[in-house]
């Protein structure tokens, strides 16, 4: 008789210290094992199956003098794989033992056969098998293991962030736990929280990558680990489960596999069955062999858990497939990203119009679901200048109505450095409307004046009405309402019937209906001849500003309950929307009614919730007038924290 000892070994492979997470996983592998014979861990290289197996086991047969063999096939000659089926048959007849193969895609299509002589020779037999793909055998129980639970995505890497926000995170843990083993000085601060989330996030939870970036921090703090990861992955990832895992998982694809795989590097996020037929179904790859093939490499990729479906390529695959790409003979590469560009600029513009008719939570939706494509898309240096701004216009209400300005002037100012003059008007209003939201209005007058020549040269009175509608923003931050009306009046006149990039007529009146607040609040804003308003389609985000204007009005007047019942409206659509400019002038204007009845702590949380997200160029809010004679200085500070703490949506639900 053969001894199984020769190619396995019955002693479980050294479990790495403070494994991480996988609670569920280990009870789902318990269970399935419980249920069946075969079971099957499957999901990219480093995702954590073998030392899922690992747990798993241990689980099964501790104190329970159950029979284990661990037979690892990552180490196993060819010629032996004939050997060792015949000495598993014969060592382990008539036993009741759990088997456990790790790395059956070593053996390629040949781990199928195996595996199926195994249970049919070894009835006794349990038999859990780890592999970056499926058998496909009868009665197979396929368990994907997935990444490690990821942080929220920090706004910006290199600023603060409670450290306590991210702790939750299983890949966080993971990367404090071996970052303080490489570096024993090594702590997870509010300093470099934001960078840890957003490295955790670009190596996709998977453990093995954690584990490589954390092995340097002794070298790389954070921060600068995430660059280096951004500029060379494979080179950052060097030695662990990067270039070699990723060459295996090429070696053992099929042809039409191995070509989907290197076309499918240039999604830089998730990807479905639609959007790989569109982008990589041509040539020798048919849209329907390319959804074929993504069905054969789906275990092997990353499950997107938002949206099922769907899936990525881990960062260190997408690199080395991307890197394959580049070197393939012909214009596969050049195709391949021209088709993904005018994707991209489908996708902006369905988002536009399901923006535009009403349907804004949808178009938001969309438009975030895709923005890592959306993101490469507007990258100038691969684009072009010119392709890139138009996207990032098409996208306009993502940056200024969604949350994101920040981004969105990245993005815009990026590719007016390469535009050659004169630069487009389209950008240049946008461009100055970031700005002026973020960083006051000294940045946003020049481009105002380049802006509004262009528009006139141009011809594009939509640019012009925007660029008015711009300054009597501005105006009416700074205080100049007089000045607001009549800019935004300027603005109505000159915005042309039909759709346009940009804000449309309700929110141009809805605007003026502001400034006019401010201006007369016992005039009635529906009798201002505004324009021809026929035709027009719903626009909830309008309409909250103007339930804002309306509340604006009813304060001032003295009607603080329905005051109160507009802004309330105003904020619900806003939060919904994720818009931060609303929010933050609509929780200033309800700190403002809280302060008038005496609510005062409330009114300076609400103050403290939005302070990082009010206009660069707006006036101090009005309930600091109240407040500062009402509070003492230390209260009133202790609340403000407590509402920066605590932020907006918490306190919300109060009202």
């Amino acid at each position: 008789m053969g001894d199984p000892e020769a190619c396995a070994h019955r002693t479980v492979p050294a479990e790495l210290s403070g494994f991480v997470g996988r609670d569920r996983e280990t009870a789902a592998t318990a269970r399935l094992l419980a249920a069946g014979r075969l079971v099957t861990l499957t999901g990219p290289a480093g995702i954590g199956k073998t030392r899922l197996a690992v747990r798993a086991v241990r689980g099964l047969t501790s104190g329970a003098g159950a029979d284990t063999v661990w037979v690892d096939l990552s180490t196993l000659p060819a010629s032996r794989r004939a050997v060792l089926e015949h000495e598993l048959i014969h060592g382990l007849d008539g036993r009741e033992v759990l088997l456990v193969l790790d790395g059956c895609e070593q053996l390629g299509g040949g781990a199928a056969g195996l595996v199926r002589d195994l249970m049919a020779w070894l009835p006794r037999a349990r038999i859990l098998a780890t592999s970056q793909r499926r058998l496909d055998l009868p009665g197979e129980a396929e368990l994907p293991v997935p990444p490690l639970s990821l942080p929220a995505e920090p706004r910006d890497p290199a600023a603060r962030q409670p450290a306590a926000a991210i702790v939750g995170s299983a890949a966080v843990r993971l990367y404090e736990q071996r970052a303080r083993g490489a570096d024993p000085l090594f702590e997870l601060t509010d300093a470099n929280a934001a960078a840890v989330a957003a490295l955790c996030r670009a190596l996709d939870g998977i453990p093995g990558a954690l584990e490589l970036a954390a092995g340097r921090a002794h070298r790389y703090p954070p921060l600068e680990a995430l660059r280096r990861l951004g500029a060379d992955p494979l080179t950052f990832l060097a030695g662990g489960a990067g270039r070699v895992d990723a060459e295996r998982t090429h070696r053992l694809a099929s042809p039409a596999e191995r070509l989907l795989w290197e076309r499918l590097s240039v999604f830089a996020g998730a990807f479905d069955a639609a959007a790989v037929a569109d982008v990589c179904g041509f040539g020798e790859l048919t849209p329907a062999s390319a959804v074929r093939a993504l069905a054969g490499l789906a275990p092997a990729l990353l499950t997107d858990e938002e949206h099922p479906g769907r899936h990525r390529m881990p960062l260190s695959v997408r690199a080395h497939a991307a890197m394959r790409l580049a070197r393939r003979p012909g214009d596969d590469g050049t195709t391949v990203a021209l088709r993904h560009q005018e994707r991209c600029r489908t996708l902006a513009s369905r988002a536009a119009r399901l923006w535009h008719g009403g349907a804004q939570s949808e178009a938001r939706a969309l438009a975030l679901a895709e923005l890592p494509e959306l993101r490469a898309a507007m990258n100038p240096l691969v684009a072009g200048p010119g392709a890139a701004l138009e996207l990032a216009v098409t996208l306009w209400f993502l940056w200024s109505a969604c949350g994101l300005p920040a981004e969105g002037r990245r993005h815009l100012e990026r590719a007016l450095a390469l535009h050659p003059r004169p630069r487009p008007a389209r950008a240049l209003w946008l461009t100055a409307w970031l700005t002026a939201s973020l960083g006051g209005t000294d940045g946003a007058d020049p481009l105002l004046v380049e802006g509004w020549s262009a528009a006139v040269q141009e011809g594009q009175d939509a640019c012009l009405a925007h660029l008015a509608h711009v300054r009597g923003t501005i105006a009416l931050w700074e205080g100049r309402h007089e000045s607001a009306v009549a800019e935004y009046r300027e603005a109505l006149e000159l915005l042309p019937a039909g759709p346009v990039s940009g804000p449309g007529r309700e929110a141009l009146r809805a605007a003026l209906a502001l400034a006019l607040a401010h201006v007369d609040p016992c005039a009635d804003p529906s009798a201002e001849p505004l324009g021809d308003p026929r035709g027009g389609r719903p626009d909830p985000w309008a309409r909250s500003w103007a339930s804002h204007a309306s509340a604006v009005r009813l304060a001032r007047r003295g009607r603080t309950g329905a005051a109160r019942t507009e802004v309330t409206r105003a904020l619900e659509t806003q939060s919904a929307l994720g818009d931060r400019t609303g929010q933050a002038l609509s929780a200033e204007l309800l700190a403002e009614l809280e302060a008038t009845e005496g609510r005062y702590a409330r009114s300076a949380r609400l103050l403290g919730s939005v302070a990082g997200a009010r206009p660069a160029a707006a006036r101090p809010p009005r309930a600091l007038d109240v407040l500062g004679g009402r509070m003492t200085e230390e209260r009133l500070l202790t609340a403000y924290a407590e509402g920066a703490r605590i932020g907006p949506r918490a306190l919300l639900p109060e009202f």
